[in-house]
């Protein structure tokens, strides 16, 4: 009992100081866990949701779970519990079979608190498996004549475990004429672990033999490892005692070297190996085999027993494994041996092309990026060896980019001289590896570079001038014309804007008379033009990119304002009258009298004019009078008239004749008039008298009762 408590109180305190340092790991974003093996699905690893201080409900509010890598998962998190539970049954000799301490690591990712926390668990060894030998028995042929102390090696047995759960011990049973002995490995005793993994057991004849008192010996070797319980494997050992064979056989040579290239054909015979025994019969007849030889070379060589000749299984791989060293044994019948090493030396051929590995590379390089900006970082190399791993880089002709040593295995890929957009917006730039082999292997790798625009072209106007017409009297708004520019960038760089450039028409802004749509270029007039007053224009337009700074160029744009017959002639001779006599109705008539005797160039003089002036004012006074005589003429007619009807028609025989009537008032003003045609310039004004005479405009004669007429007589007026 009392053992029973002191092992049940180390195993407290060992499971408090374990907690002890699981909480000191977890506070630093690492937990440690260890599990048996062939422990079966869904097993406890340990407790996350305790180790991270997380309470059960916050373990999905938290997001927290494995990382998948994809990789092979073999421990899950359990939602409701919080726990580290396998996914499958663990075989620790499967995973780490060279390795003796085995560890598995996965990462745990709390989304919540953005933090991640290493997990390692290690796989302890439990003692599943046996010792067991390569060979089940063997058989044992020795002379009578063997001296006591002769020592026979014997198959060493192999145990996947480790620790104590490895092979520990080997012992003989069977008769006295034999014992055990175990030759220690090649640790020297630094590491236990591995010198009890390497012993060597060897047959030693501690009795001298008798054929006559006993032909054969059964022995049984019993290899054990340290487990609890522990377990063993056998194997059988029978002797045959022989009649006297007092010759080894003997190698050739001690040491056997051979060079044969990494391509050399499966079923080559590389070399064969000679041992001859001066005995005869069965004695002398030898028999080769491996003897002391690892598993890989037991699949990549086969020895014939009975010729000696070692040949090629599978391919061989200089970069897998360059050199091979095989022990051979020879073998009489009666059961002497001598041993040979055996020297395989692969060379290289030039079999593995370069690898290329695009380390670190941008994707975009602004076009006003320095020589020797660096692109892409790459690593070269080849598993050859010699000249067959010796690789040259290289790149495409006729780009501005170069390849420079940077460190070791490394190249930078580097711009050779700016860049221009303009010309070449991408760049698919291959590098290719070739090592030095004969014919030289090669490999390429293509790195897809866009070149960013700068802004470094000013827009460019489709015309180096414009012109344009336009009628005057225009409507406002009318359009112009459309000046265009073109920007060679990208982007908002190459986006144009167009305005007008500051100026004056008389005295007023260029803006209030034209416009420009800065997105289109489009120009309008923003008022009606009139020729008489403006008949042409000339202005600039900028045109002006997004870039920053901006670039700009501009244009002259010269506007013709086209004449029309928008204004009636003016007289310039006389003057007008003033407004008031025009609003009063006695302005200008256009109607001048002059006197038949007036000389060329009377009316451009000052005295002239006032007459002319008294001269319309007379004949108007005149006309007046003549319409307010012709009126009363006319009613009295019309009284007549009536009289006459009333009477009987007395009158009519009177002919037409002698009535004055409209066309004789028409007549008669024609005989006075003259034309007059005056323009805007008074160098091209002409006066023009009527050639015809007042005679006979009247030719109406006064009837007996009648006053003479006023207007009608043959004299000029």
């Amino acid at each position: 009992m009392r053992a029973a408590g002191r092992r049940w109180g180390r195993r407290q305190r060992a499971l408090l100081w374990g907690a002890l340092l699981m909480a000191w790991e977890a506070a630093w974003g690492q937990l440690r866990y260890s599990v048996p093996e062939e422990m079966p699905k869904g097993s406890f690893v340990g407790d996350v949701a305790k180790d991270l201080g997380l309470q059960l409900p916050a373990l999905t509010d938290r997001g927290v779970r494995i990382l998948d890598k994809g990789r092979r998962q073999y421990f899950t998190l359990h939602g409701k519990t919080g726990h580290l539970v396998t996914v499958e049954r663990i075989d620790r000799e499967q995973l780490c079979l060279l390795v003796e301490k085995c560890v598995l690591r996965c990462e745990l990712i709390a989304e919540g608190q953005m933090q991640i926390y290493g997990i390692e668990v290690e796989i302890t060894d439990i003692n599943d498996n046996a010792p067991t030998f390569r060979e089940a028995g063997k058989d044992l042929r020795l002379s009578e004549l063997t001296a006591p102390g002769s020592r026979f090696p014997l198959a060493e047995a192999h145990d996947p475990d480790v620790g104590r759960n490895s092979l520990q011990s080997y012992e003989l049973s069977g008769d006295e004429h034999f014992s055990l002995a175990v030759q220690a490995g090649p640790g020297g005793g630094q590491r236990p672990e591995l010198e009890l993994a390497d012993q060597r057991p060897e047959l030693v004849l501690a009795k001298a033999l008798d054929r006559e008192e006993a032909a054969f010996h059964e022995l049984v070797l019993r290899a054990s490892d340290g487990g609890d319980p522990a377990r063993t494997g056998t194997a059988w050992i029978r002797v045959t005692v022989l009649d006297a064979n007092d010759n080894a056989p003997v190698f050739s040579q001690a040491e056997y070297t051979v060079r044969v290239p990494e391509d050399v054909p499966v079923g080559s015979v590389l070399v064969s190996l000679t041992a001859t025994d001066a005995d005869e019969g069965p004695n002398g007849h030898v028999k080769y085999t491996f003897h002391k030889i690892s598993h890989r070379t037991t699949e990549l060589f086969h020895l014939d027993s009975e010729t000696g000749g070692i040949t090629v299984k599978e391919k061989l791989d200089f970069e897998e494994i360059s050199s091979h060293e095989l022990e051979v044994q020879a073998r009489d019948g009666g059961e002497l041996s001598d041993t040979a090493k055996v020297v395989i030396t692969v060379t290289d051929v030039n079999d593995n092309a370069p690898e290329l590995t695009v380390s670190s590379a941008v994707s975009e390089i602004s076009e006003d990026a320095p020589a020797g900006t660096v692109v892409a970082l790459l690593h070269v190399q080849d598993r050859d060896s010699g000249t067959n791993g010796e690789v040259r880089c290289s790149l495409d002709r006729d780009l501005p980019f170069r390849l420079e040593k940077s460190y070791e295995d490394y190249y930078s890929v580097v711009t050779e001289r700016e860049l221009d957009r303009e010309q070449v917006s991408e760049y698919n730039v291959t590098v290719r590896a070739a090592d030095g082999g004969a014919p030289p292997l090669q490999s390429s790798a293509v790195l897809a570079l866009r070149v960013l625009d700068v802004n470094d072209n000013a827009p460019v106007f489709t015309q180096e001038r414009y012109s344009a017409r336009l009628a005057e009297n225009n409507a406002a708004g009318a359009l112009v014309l459309t000046v265009r520019a073109s920007d060679a960038d990208w982007g908002q760089n190459a986006r144009v804007r167009y305005r007008l450039s500051e100026g004056r028409v008389r005295g007023a802004p260029l803006s209030s008379y034209v416009s420009v749509q800065a997105e289109t270029g489009a120009l309008y007039a923003l008022r009606s033009f009139d020729y008489e007053q403006v008949r042409e224009l000339e202005l600039w337009v900028r045109a002006e990119d997004g870039g920053a700074p901006a670039l700009s160029s501009n244009v002259s744009v010269r506007l013709l304002i086209v004449d029309e017959n928008d204004n009636a002639p003016q007289v310039l001779y006389p003057p007008p009258a003033p407004a008031a006599s025009l609003s009063s109705g006695a302005g200008w008539s256009g109607v001048e009298l002059a006197p038949r005797s007036s000389e060329p160039g009377a009316l451009p003089a000052g005295s002239l004019t006032r007459w002319l002036v008294l001269a319309v004012a007379a004949v108007s006074c005149l006309f007046l009078a003549f319409l307010l005589l012709l009126l009363a003429l006319r009613l009295r007619r019309w009284r007549r008239e009536q009289l006459l009807a009333a009477s009987s028609g007395a009158l009519r025989g009177v002919p037409v004749s002698h009535f004055v009537g409209i066309d004789g008032v028409r007549a008669f003003l024609q005989s006075y008039s003259h034309e007059v045609s005056l323009t805007a310039d008074s160098r091209k004004s002409q006066l023009r008298f009527s050639g015809a005479s007042c005679c006979d405009t009247l030719p109406a004669r006064p009837l007996p009762d009648e006053p003479p007429p006023l207007l009608g007589d043959e004299n000029p007026a």
